[in-house]
C-alpha cells in the first residue's frame, strides 16, 4: 500500500471514529410534557410497564391503565402503545394514556390542560347547553352538545352514563370550572387512522365498508375514517330502479376503490365492480340460435332493449318488429315492462352487444326477415314457394296478354 492510500484510509478511519463519538455522546431529543409517542413495551412488573423510547431511553407507565374491569392486562411485551409524556419523577420518564382514577390534585388537572393530556370522566346528566361530566378526584366539568360526539347519529340521551375521554379546553378556579371536549379526541384519532389508511389504500383495491346514507344519486359508504360515494351507475350491473329499495344505512358491502383524492377528501367507490361481470359468461348462457324470455326495459327510435338478466341487455331492432310490416316506432308493436320471448341472432361480447329477433320471424332460407326484401311486395301465391322474380314477372305479362 502506498503512502497516499494509507493516508486516505487513516483519514477515513478518523472520520468514522469522530462520527461514532458524536452519535454516542449526542443528547437525544427532549420530550415536551403532553407530547404523544408510540412506544414498544419491553418489560412488565407487578405495578408498571416499561417502554422503549429508542434513543430517548426508557419510560414508565402505570400498569392499571391497561387492565380491564376484571384486572386482566390487555397488552403484553412487544406490543406498541400510544402514551403522553407527563414528566420526570426520580430521574425516570413517566407516561400516561389518560388522567383518571386514583388521587387527582388540581396541579394534575392543570398539567392535563396545558399539555393536552386526556382526562377520563363519566357523563352524569344533561344540563343547559350540554352535559355535566364527573372527573376523577371529585372534579366536574361541562361538555357542550357540539363537543360530545362527532356530529353523526348519536343522540343526547345515549351519552348519559358513558365513561369517555375528554380534553380540557378551558379551566379556571383551580380546576373547579372545566370545559371539556370529547369530539376533539375523536377527530384526532380519525386523522391518525386516515393517515394510516392512506399508506395502504390504493385505487383498484376491494374493501369492505358500511353504508351511511342512501340518496337518489348514489350511496355513501364509510371505511372508518374515510367516507366515499358509490354513484348510482356503480351500484349494480342492472339498470334503472330505485336503489333505496335494495340499499339501506348500516348495510355492509364490498366496494372497489375507483378514485382517491386525499387533498380534496373525495373518494369514489364501485359496488358492481366487486361483483362478477355477467358479460364474462354471456357467450355460454346466450349462444346464437337460443331462445329466452326477457323484459322490455327501454324503447328507442331504432328498437327495443330487452333485459335477459341484470346487467345483460339485447337489442330487438325495429326491423325485427311489426310482423313484416313497416312500423315507425317500436311502441307500435311492444311496450316497456312487457315480457317477451326472443331468439339470439348474434353475440359480440367485446362490444357488449346481443342482437335479438322474435321467434318465427324468419324466411325459408333461415335468415331474419328483412323489410326491404323485394319478396314482401309480391302477391301471395297459394304455393308454399314464391319462385324467382323472373317467374313472377313472366306470369304478370301472360295475364296481361290474356286480357
Amino acid at each position: 500500500m502506498n503512502r497516499d492510500d494509507r493516508g486516505k484510509e487513516e483519514r477515513s478511519g478518523e472520520e468514522s471514529f469522530q462520527e461514532l463519538l458524536e452519535r454516542t455522546y449526542s443528547e437525544p431529543p427532549r420530550l415536551e410534557p403532553g407530547e404523544q409517542v408510540a412506544a414498544k413495551i419491553i418489560g412488565i412488573t407487578s405495578d408498571f410497564l416499561f417502554l422503549d423510547l429508542g434513543q430517548k431511553g426508557e419510560g414508565c407507565l402505570d400498569k392499571k391503565e391497561f387492565q380491564d374491569a376484571d384486572g386482566n392486562l390487555t397488552v403484553g411485551e412487544g406490543d406498541t402503545v400510544q402514551a403522553y409524556y407527563v414528566g420526570t419523577r426520580n430521574n425516570e420518564m413517566w407516561f400516561a394514556t389518560k388522567i383518571g382514577g386514583g388521587a387527582v390534585v388540581p396541579a394534575l388537572i392543570e398539567d392535563a390542560w396545558r399539555n393536552g393530556i386526556p382526562v377520563e370522566g363519566t357523563v352524569e346528566k344533561e344540563v343547559k347547553g350540554g352535559f355535566s361530566i364527573k372527573v376523577a378526584g371529585g372534579f366536574r366539568g361541562f361538555c357542550p352538545y357540539s363537543q360530545i360526539g362527532d356530529g353523526s347519529s348519536e343522540s343526547r340521551g345515549e351519552s348519559i352514563g358513558k365513561r369517555l375521554l375528554f380534553r380540557i379546553t378551558q379551566v379556571d378556579g383551580k380546576g373547579r370550572n372545566m370545559v371539556l371536549s370529547h369530539r376533539v379526541l375523536l377527530e384526532e384519532r380519525r386523522r391518525q387512522e386516515k393517515e394510516s389508511l392512506r399508506e395502504t389504500m390504493q385505487e383498484g383495491m376491494t374493501v369492505r365498508g358500511r353504508i351511511t346514507s342512501v340518496r337518489e344519486f348514489g350511496a355513501f359508504v364509510s371505511l372508518g375514517p374515510v367516507e366515499g360515494l358509490v354513484p348510482v351507475s356503480e351500484v349494480g350491473w342492472e339498470r334503472g330502479g330505485d336503489i333505496r329499495e335494495t340499499l339501506s344505512p348500516g348495510q355492509e358491502v364490498d366496494v372497489v376503490i375507483l378514485r382517491l383524492d386525499w387533498e380534496k377528501d373525495r373518494f369514489t367507490f364501485s359496488m358492481k365492480k366487486a361483483l362478477l361481470d355477467p358479460w364474462d359468461r354471456v357467450e355460454g348462457n346466450y349462444p346464437a340460435g337460443s331462445f329466452h324470455t326477457g323484459k322490455i326495459t327501454r324503447l328507442t327510435a331504432f328498437g327495443a332493449f330487452v333485459t335477459l338478466e341484470p346487467g345483460v341487455d339485447g337489442l330487438l331492432h325495429i326491423s325485427k318488429l311489426g310482423g313484416g310490416k313497416r312500423i315507425r316506432h317500436p311502441g307500435e308493436a311492444v311496450m316497456e315492462g312487457q315480457e317477451i320471448e326472443v331468439k339470439v341472432d348474434s353475440v359480440e361480447r367485446g362490444k357488449r352487444r346481443i342482437s335479438l329477433s322474435l321467434p318465427g320471424e324468419e324466411n325459408q332460407e333461415g335468415r331474419p326477415a328483412d323489410p326491404e326484401d323485394f319478396r314482401h311486395y309480391l302477391p301471395e301465391e297459394p304455393s308454399s314457394s314464391l319462385g324467382s322474380l323472373g317467374e313472377a314477372l313472366k306470369k304478370k305479362l301472360e295475364e296481361k296478354r290474356k286480357k
